[in-house]
């Protein structure tokens, strides 16, 4: 009899990928066998500018990075939607994500959804210029060719 694999989840916009979201996600994937991700759709951004890449594009390109098993998008209307399908044993926040590890942990058992939440760990730079944030990307995109 083999044992279910343990899933972890990871959510996110990740608008320009950059090194930060792969440290994110690499640290996600090492909490269980396999990692999913829910690309944030658009529409359902009120903490932070809107992305400005489409959200297949952000989906497709976080599904092909060999860390990520499987990357969804969210729901337009209920954030649990493919949380449930999921079914994850861990979810994994960023370390920058604004969400409260404590609400998101009593969100999920009020949803019937038996995981635990933790958080990643943030990385610095590792050479000078380094870009770690999409806003810093899209800053530095426009000081230098606008």
């Amino acid at each position: 009899m083999s044992e279910e694999p343990t899933v972890a989840l990871a959510q996110g916009t990740f608008d320009i990928l950059h090194p930060g979201h792969l440290h994110y996600l690499e640290e996600a994937a090492a909490r269980g066998d396999e990692l999913h991700v829910i690309i944030a759709r658009r529409e359902n951004v009120t903490h932070k500018p809107k992305p400005v890449c489409p959200d297949r594009q952000r989906r497709d390109m976080v599904g092909a990075l060999d860390v990520v098993d499987e990357a969804h998008l969210g729901d337009p209307e209920d954030f649990f939607v493919p949380v449930r399908a999921i079914d994850p044993d861990v979810v994994v926040l960023g370390f920058d994500q604004h969400h409260d590890e404590e609400a998101i942990a009593g969100a999920l058992a009020a949803e019937g959804i038996d995981a635990a939440v933790e958080r990643a760990s943030g990385r610095e730079p590792r050479y000078e210029g380094e870009l770690l944030s999409t806003g810093d990307i899209i800053d530095r995109l426009i000081a230098e060719r606008a």
